[in-house]
C-alpha cells in the first residue's frame, strides 16, 4: 500500500510539470511585460519538461505509468496575473515535493528521495524568480 502512494503522489507530480511547461510557455509566448521576464518564462518552462522527464522516468523505474495530461493550465490575462498564479503553483508544487520526498525516505527509497529534493530546490528558486518579478513589475 506505501508504494501505491508513492507512485499516485508521483503521477500527480508528472501531470503537475507538464502544466508548469506548458503554462510558462504559453506565458512566454504571450508575454506583454519586461523582456528579460519572458525569457525566464521560457527558461524555467524548459527546465520544468527536464523535470517532467526525470520524474517519468523514475515512476516508471518503479512500475507506474506517467499521465499523459497535466493538470489544468493557467496562462493568465496580464503579466501580473501570470506571475501571481505562477508563484502559487509553486507554491503547491514545494508542498507536494517534500511530501514525496518524505514518502520516499519513509519507505527507504533514497533514489526517488533525492531526485525530488533536487526538484525542490529548483522549484524553490522559480518562486523566488517569480516573486522578484512581481516585485519588479508593482515597482517595488
Amino acid at each position: 500500500m506505501p508504494r501505491d502512494q508513492l507512485l499516485k503522489l508521483l503521477e500527480e507530480a508528472v501531470a503537475r510539470e507538464l502544466q508548469a511547461a506548458i503554462q510558462y510557455m504559453w506565458q512566454h509566448v504571450a508575454w506583454r511585460g519586461p523582456e528579460a521576464m519572458g525569457a525566464e518564462l521560457k527558461r524555467i518552462a524548459v527546465e520544468e519538461m527536464r523535470h517532467a522527464e526525470a520524474i517519468a522516468e523514475r515512476l516508471v523505474d518503479l512500475g507506474g505509468s506517467p499521465p499523459t495530461s497535466p493538470t489544468p493550465v493557467h496562462v493568465g490575462e496580464s503579466p501580473e496575473a501570470m506571475l501571481e498564479r505562477d508563484a502559487l503553483d509553486e507554491e503547491g508544487a514545494v508542498r507536494l515535493y517534500q511530501r514525496i520526498a518524505e514518502v520516499a525516505r519513509g519507505e527507504g527509497d533514497c533514489d526517488t528521495a533525492q531526485l525530488i529534493e533536487s526538484v525542490v530546490r529548483d522549484e524553490e528558486a522559480h518562486l523566488a524568480a517569480f516573486r522578484e518579478m512581481l516585485r519588479c513589475l508593482r515597482g517595488r
